[in-house]
């Protein structure tokens, strides 16, 4: 007996030891590719020695002889801290994600692939100036400079996920950088999307008059009435089942509703308690680890401009310069069509032109896959567009039996010159220079506020589609793509955007709301981003006669709901301190707690309250009861509770409350029966979920932030290292904005909102601050992995200086390029 315990000991002591052994074999690999910040690398490519100090918070401050060199800079720096990141994004832009993954990302190949998204990029390399062609080919040279060292050192193939995700790195290309701006219009793009499911809405409600109420137009004169989709595209089925496929974490294609949203507003100088002009921005995206964004400072010799760059891209986003601020915000402009072209019965290989019909352009392409034999496309395009699977979003839907669907869409030209546009921007000196260097921005369409030391101004930059008037659709449902003026007709004239110079009231911004109010053709859009975060900061704004830094700070961190404070005295009307006491433990005590929780509550979604939870839970159950018996399973596609639809019912807009009433029971139900019973079915879901006591809840328990590691962020184990999770406040609708997930077993965990945050003032530039919401690095063994995501979540900011003297006495290490004789 004492043998065979000490056999068990010494093989229980040697898997301990094996295992400690395997995990510093691990550690080992996987550090060295930590970057050395402090190293003279010699590169080719470069006139004149290149320095990246990189300050207290790994922000690389870039200083160069030519910004030629400066941009390589850049390059280094990118793939010194995010070289998976862009691998991937170079990846799934080419449609070669499958390569790595395997059968669980053809779908998204076989989609990037059809839209040729990398061929007219190779395209655009030709049609940019050359000042950007020389940024793009410098800023790919520093890129490649990191891979040669990399090689030449064995710096572990250049991040962790390598040895997971083993596949030859092909040289960075120009064209690689021009294809992640694309990528980016198809995260930031949802018409499409809205364009399918108004058609899916129309063929499933049996009173067409009931489509104003579920999709509402924005309030606002101009908007005329829409023919049912039936009649516009005869044959179309009727089939209303939701889509339940789960979207890969690295899928560029986002739900509804994540099209990517933003915050932007400026005072003057006569609104400003400094005297200087002041700008506030943060962009919205879905979270990861590592963000999308990373701060970067770059000495160009029109001076220097710091800011948040996206890796891959050689330009600095939304930043600032010494004389010049600039933010973005999506613009929602309707640049995407669905035409339906009829197929030739006699050739399926052509398609019905307004002349005719002509053959499909077409080719083949191949998807290799890991472990799995590699399949062929056949990619085919109209002089509409690509055309679509049906089996994306659901265009099968609404395509009848001897028609494909073709995209339109402004992202898809040849000749694209956004970037260019971009690096005009960082160069401008004055607001008019930057309205100006903006006229060859293409896509995707933006709002940019821009700042100067005396002036402020907005200005819808990119490619807004002409329309003809006679459109049968208007562009807000596929149409048919063989009649003429149903296909677009060239480019609005760039004098035409919208655009606000020098306001009167000294104070202008946008949180992705309505614009303009112009008919048709000129409408800009149809579908906006928000009727609710504008009305909070109008109020804000309107409460200051001046502004500050911290005031714009302030508000962009604010998290009071103004729909919650809207909506709660509508639906609770008739349920408010009524009915007779009721026994501890029964359904109508837990109301009644409820509910004077709720009369108690400024609206103010602080992640430490239960009301937030309360709230939000009773709104997701009122739309789902008033829709789940109309929509059926289409009542999945809403995953979001759209406000205006919930006003319009309770109100009784145009007879919209007869969405409360349930079609298949014979008493009449009324809105406060639906907004009771909604009431305790989020009651019961909360019991289920979060327990029982409502005061002990907290709304950050649910709608914690989700940046994860879109390769490894489901690993059993390893999940723990790469994932950043965040208990946080705000909601769907505040102006510090956490969309919520919206479905699933945690609808409320915070998913997408303000990766970057920054507040310039121009009284003194050195005082503006930013922040990202994870940290620099990519590589979750680096300290700067997720050092940047504490300050996030609590509202704070780092400095945001051009003082080189400061960045470089706070530097945590100094790297130095010098040209290889």
């Amino acid at each position: 007996m004492a043998v065979v315990f000490q056999w068990l000991v010494r093989a229980t002591a040697a898997i301990i030891v094996l295992a400690v052994l395997g995990v510093l074999m691990v550690y080992y690999l996987a550090s060295r590719s930590l970057p050395d910040y402090d190293a003279v690398v010699r590169v080719p490519a470069i006139s004149a020695p290149v320095e990246i100090v990189r300050d207290n918070a790994n922000v690389p401050h870039i200083f160069g002889q030519t910004d030629t060199d400066v941009f390589h800079g850049l390059g280094f720096a990118h793939a010194q801290d995010r070289l998976w990141q862009m691998m991937m994004l170079r990846r799934t832009a080419q449609g070669r994600l499958s390569e790595l993954f395997g059968t669980a990302t053809v779908d998204i190949d076989s989609f990037v692939r059809r839209l040729d998204i990398y061929r007219l990029s190779v395209q655009s390399v030709e049609a940019v100036d050359d000042p950007t062609r020389a940024a793009l080919e410098a800023y790919a040279a520093g890129v490649n400079a990191r891979l040669d060292q990399i090689n030449a050192e064995a710096l572990g193939r250049g991040a962790p996920e390598m040895f997971l995700f083993n596949a030859p790195l092909a040289p960075w290309r120009p064209a690689d950088s021009l294809a992640i701006t694309k990528l980016m219009g198809l995260q930031l793009s949802g018409h499409m999307q809205e364009e399918v499911l108004r058609a899916r809405m129309s063929l499933a409600l049996d009173d067409p008059d009931r489509l104003a109420d579920i999709l509402p137009d924005v309030p606002g004169p101009g908007i005329a009435s829409l023919p049912e989709y039936a009649s516009l595209v005869p044959g179309a089925p009727r089939s209303f089942a939701a889509l339940t496929d789960k979207i890969h974490p690295l899928s560029p294609f986002k739900p509804r509703g994540f099209a990517g949203a933003s915050n932007a507003w400026a005072a003057a100088a006569s609104r400003s308690a400094s005297g200087g002009t002041l700008l506030a921005n943060d962009p919205h995206l879905g979270f990861s680890a590592p963000a999308i964004w990373y701060l970067a400072r770059l000495e160009l010799r029109t001076g220097g401009v710091i800011g948040g760059t996206i890796p891959g891209m050689p330009v600095v986003l939304t930043g600032r310069s010494d004389r010049l601020g600039w933010g973005l915000t999506s613009a929602y402009v309707d640049d995407q069509d669905i035409l339906i072209e009829e197929l030739n019965p006699e050739n399926p290989q052509e398609y019905r032109t307004p002349s005719g019909f002509k053959e499909f352009e077409s080719r083949a392409s191949i998807i290799e896959i890991a472990d799995a034999d590699p399949i062929t496309l056949t990619l085919r395009w109209t002089d509409n567009g690509p055309v679509l699977p049906g089996s994306f979003r659901n265009l099968g839907a609404v395509t009848p039996p001897g028609h494909v669907a073709a995209l339109s869409w402004t992202v898809l030209s040849p000749r694209d010159t956004s970037l260019q546009a971009a690096l005009g921007v960082m160069r401008a000196q004055t607001v008019a220079e930057a309205i100006t260097a903006s006229e060859t921005y293409i896509a995707p369409a933006q709002n940019m506020t821009l700042v100067d030391r005396g002036s402020i101004a907005m200005k819808a930059i990119g490619a807004i589609p002409r329309r003809d008037e006679g459109h049968q659709s208007q562009g807000r449902m596929p149409s048919l793509g063989w009649r003429a003026e149903n296909r677009w007709q060239g480019r609005m004239p760039y004098n035409t955007n919208p655009g606000f110079i020098a306001p009167l009231g000294g104070i202008l911004g946008n949180t992705n709301n309505k614009t303009v109010d112009r008919p048709f053709p000129n409408h800009v859009s149809f579908e906006w981003g928000d009727t609710q975060r504008i009305q909070r900061w109008q109020r804000l704004m309107q409460a200051r006669e001046v502004h500050t830094r911290d005031s714009f700070i302030e508000a962009q961190l604010d998290t009071v709901s103004f729909t919650a404070r809207s909506l709660l005295p509508l639906i609770g009307a008739e349920l408010w301190f009524t009915g007779e006491a009721a026994p501890e433990g029964t359904a109508t005590r837990q109301r009644q707690r409820a509910l004077a929780l709720l009369a108690e509550w400024n609206g103010e979604m602080n992640e430490h309250w239960p009301e937030p939870l309360i709230y939000a839970a009773w709104l997701r159950a009122v739309q789902d009861r008033l829709i789940r018996d109309e929509l059926g399973p289409m009542a999945n596609t809403l995953t979001h509770v759209e406000p205006l639809f919930i006003e319009r019912v309770f109100r009784d807009v145009d007879g919209a409350a007869i969405w409360c009433d349930v079609r298949q029971s014979a008493p009449v139900e009324t809105c406060p029966d639906m907004a009771r019973l909604a009431l305790d079915d989020a009651l019961l879901w909360i019991e289920e979920t979060w327990g029982t006591q409502l005061e002990s809840l907290r709304w950050g328990d649910a709608h914690q932030a989700t940046h994860d590691h879109q390769v490894l962020g489901e690993v059993p184990l390893l999940r723990y290292f790469v994932n950043i999770r965040q208990s946080t406040s705000g909601g769907d609708n505040t102006l510090q904005r956490g969309r919520t997930r919206g479905s699933g077993p945690a609808p409320f965990e915070n998913v997408h909102g303000a990766g970057y945050r920054g507040v310039y003032d121009f009284a003194d530039p050195n005082s503006s601050v930013f922040v990202i919401s994870t940290g620099q690095s990519g590589h979750f063994l680096s300290r700067h992995y997720d050092d940047l995501a504490q300050l996030w979540r609590r509202g704070e900011y780092i400095p945001m200086s051009l003082d080189e003297g400061l960045a470089r006495a706070a530097s945590v290490g100094v790297t130095r390029l010098e040209p290889l004789q």
